[in-house]
């Protein structure tokens, strides 16, 4: 803005008649981008908390297949990351395992130094790592409990993301996983919903903050999705029909909810800051 309320102009004043000739305009819309000739993330390099199972695996090893090096953050599941690592270098990348509790500020600033230090550099930084305890009253949440999911999901996020920020450059993505429960509640995860709410929010507010330096943040509000979280969360009857209350019926599978991730990754979503993507198997949230 400049002075006195008035815009900036970017392109000179004109008028046509209805309907408009495109070849006529100054400057022509941009209608074309060069066909790539290679791969839509090549030579990048992407950070991806709980990359070791989920969503967060599958966004690891589309992500390879599209030309990036992938840095796996994941607490304790050395044989799910493993397999991880084995898809990733399977497609030619390298794959940095990083184990470790996100819940530690110390923790998650050495993530992000060893990736740098170890890949050269980070891209693309996808906050994803999450956990949930289903409970059926607030009375049955315990504060160790509240504090546990805002420290994995919240906190971890914004650590993350904080020493991470030196290392972005202009054209890098900062992706956050949210939930379909920040925009529709859930009432058997209260504080779980309470962490995706403030995720949600937290990726407007940073994207505002950052859009003068050409680094984007957006986020992804998967639905019901098949991962190891459900079983280790939710009792077996809870499990047996987990998803079925979606418009499509069942739960989404999380190689149907990567894709996400890869188009707020590449230059496909150029024009995309402060919004969030809703693979919830059609329920409209309005978000």
């Amino acid at each position: 803005m400049q002075k006195g309320g008035e815009k900036k102009e970017v392109r000179p004043p004109q008028k046509q008649s209805k309907p408009g000739i495109e070849e006529k305009m100054n400057p022509e819309p941009v209608v074309e981008r060069e066909p790539s000739t290679g791969k839509k993330l090549q030579n990048k390099v992407a950070l991806i908390t709980g990359a070791d199972s989920g969503i967060g695996k599958a966004v690891a090893i589309l992500f390879a297949q599209q030309g990036a090096d992938i840095a796996v953050v994941y607490f304790s599941e050395d044989e799910d990351a493993q397999d991880t690592k084995k898809t990733v270098e399977k497609y030619g990348r390298k794959c940095l395992l990083l184990k470790g509790n996100l819940r530690k500020e110390a923790f998650c600033k050495k993530a992000i130094e060893s990736t740098v230090k170890q890949l050269g550099k980070i891209d693309i930084l996808v906050n994803n790592a999450a956990t949930q305890t289903t409970q059926k009253s607030l009375t049955d949440i315990s504060t160790d409990q509240l504090y546990e999911t805002f420290e994995t999901n919240f906190f971890s996020m914004f650590w993350m993301t904080k020493y991470a920020l030196p290392y972005l450059k202009k054209g890098s993505a900062i992706i956050n996983t949210t939930s379909v429960t920040a925009y529709r509640g859930s009432p058997g995860l209260l504080d779980y919903s309470s962490t995706k709410g403030a995720i949600t929010s937290f990726t407007r507010s940073l994207s505002a903050n950052l859009v003068d330096k050409g680094i984007r943040v957006n986020g992804v509000a998967p639905g019901p999705i098949w991962t190891p979280l459900i079983v280790s969360s939710m009792k077996n009857e809870e499990v047996a029909k987990f998803g079925t209350d979606s418009p499509m019926k069942r739960a989404g599978q999380p190689v149907e909810v990567a894709s996400c991730y890869l188009f707020l990754a590449c230059e496909d979503a150029s024009y995309m800051t402060g919004q969030i993507l809703h693979p919830n198997g059609g329920e409209i949230v309005n978000g």
